[in-house]
């Protein structure tokens, strides 16, 4: 493998076509598409500032790195991505690309970053910003602290673990979603999803799983949560009080207590659905 040490690069297409290459100590200027095409290849302790620094490119990882926020949408339509202790201050990170690996990469402005992205695993992520992970299939997230709306829209076949997600609507429109051992706060959390698990959670929200066809809530705690399990088939057990339910489609709920339980006969049949106090 040829090794570059200690180098600037400026231009478009600075290294075009860049194979079996391992960069250190490097700095890629101003110019589009640096690596553009490129393949096997290593870069530890390496700047990006400028635009589309990895497209279509394969089998690259990324130590130490930092993708500056001028080097927007950094990887787009690529594949066998490896990125550790990473900064990438750049939005729209990540699109149309698949097994991807990140491991304690902090994105603090994750604006539009992992769209339509599949078999991804992230430990250690941090990252500030709306519409995350939008349209992803397979993933499987550990320790995960994210600030930012809209985030998982989309996403298929979803496993969470430990994480902390502060964000408005999430995982919307999205299936078959298991979360463990985490705490989630945001409106509207889950609407219009199918299959969505959360294990030994705290939740926060206010109208949160609604419109959701198979909500199960595992030794969960509520904080907060207001007109919960609106037209949704559910199967909740909550270890403390939950402030409120609104007509949830069918299934049962059980709760140390209700602080209020609306259910409309006109809009839903309330025997449907099974409410129990512990």
């Amino acid at each position: 493998m040829e090794k570059i040490i200690q180098q600037n690069f400026n231009g478009e297409r600075a290294m075009f076509w860049c194979k079996d290459t391992e960069f250190s100590y490097c700095t890629f200027e101003n110019g589009e598409s640096p690596l553009k095409h490129s393949q096997n290849l290593s870069l530890k302790y390496t700047l990006f500032k400028w635009k589309y620094p990895l497209w279509y490119s394969k089998n690259i990882r990324l130590q130490d790195c930092v993708l500056f926020e001028t080097a927007r949408a950094g990887v787009w339509y690529s594949s066998d991505i490896f990125m550790k202790d990473c900064t990438i201050e750049a939005p729209k990170s990540f699109r149309r690309s698949k097994n991807i690996s990140l491991q304690n990469v902090t994105f603090p402005n994750a604006a539009e970053t992992l769209w339509n992205c599949e078999n991804l695993k992230l430990r250690n992520v941090v990252a500030k910003g709306d519409y995350f992970a939008m349209n992803c299939e397979n993933l499987k997230i550990t320790n995960l602290n994210l600030l930012g709306n809209y985030s998982f829209d989309g996403a298929k076949n979803l496993e969470i673990r430990e994480c902390k997600i502060i964000s408005k609507d999430a995982f919307w429109n999205s299936k078959d979603v298991t979360v463990y051992d985490s705490f989630i706060s945001g409106e509207y959390l889950g609407w219009n999803s199918k299959n969505i698990t959360f294990i030994n959670c705290v939740i926060q929200s206010e109208q949160g799983m609604c419109y959701i066809d198979n909500v199960v809530l595992k030794d969960c705690k509520t904080i907060n949560t207001t007109l919960a399990f609106e037209y949704s088939k559910v199967d909740a057990e909550i270890l403390n009080a939950i402030d409120s339910v609104k007509n949830p489609q069918s299934g049962r709920i059980n709760a140390q207590n209700f602080g209020e339980i609306i259910m409309q006969k006109e809009r839903i049949n309330p025997s449907n659905t099974q409410i129990t106090q512990k």
